[in-house]
């Protein structure tokens, strides 16, 4: 008979999923800095994939702490957002709401994140991950800060320019 699965088991799960959803952000990140029509929302889209890729490094510390391989699992949830992020690409490149549009996308990852984060965190804590629990909230707080940073993006600067 198979063990009856537990809280770490959910623990190790969710972490591969999120895992494969940073790996995959990292490589979209490029193609949206690309993308997008403003210097600074060009730049917070470089300095987010540097972020990012902190954070795949981050997750691996976080694996092996608790003693397993890292690896991902496909993460529909993120495949089903960066998919949304690259059809506002295709249908409004090259126009003033494009910024606009690639932020929201982008929201839509760093609250998917956050929401992922958050529960690691306080899994982690159940279980006694102490060491983890550190390591999963800096991304935390990282990826709210990266949400700020892109709000205050919005509301300065990119909406006034797609409402134009």
């Amino acid at each position: 008979m198979a063990k009856e699965k537990n809280l770490e088991d959910l623990f190790y799960d969710t972490l591969k999923d999120i895992y494969y959803a940073e790996r995959q952000i990292v490589k979209a990140l490029p193609k949206m800095a690309r993308g997008a029509q403003s210097a600074e929302l060009k730049a917070a889209f470089e300095k987010h994939r540097e972020e990012t890729e902190g954070h795949v490094e981050r997750l691996q510390q976080v694996f092996e702490l608790i003693g397993k391989r890292a690896q991902g699992k496909t993460c529909e949830a993120i495949q089903g957002i960066l998919a949304e992020g690259e059809e506002i690409l295709e249908e409004f490149k090259g126009t003033q709401a494009v910024d606009a549009g690639l932020i929201s996308a982008a929201q839509a990852v760093e609250h998917y994140e956050m929401a992922r984060y958050g529960t690691l965190k306080t899994w982690a804590q159940m279980l006694g991950h102490k060491e983890a629990v550190a390591l999963l909230n800096q991304t935390l707080q990282e990826e709210g800060k990266t949400d700020q940073s892109l709000s205050k993006l919005a509301t300065t600067v990119v909406n006034q320019k797609a409402a134009a």
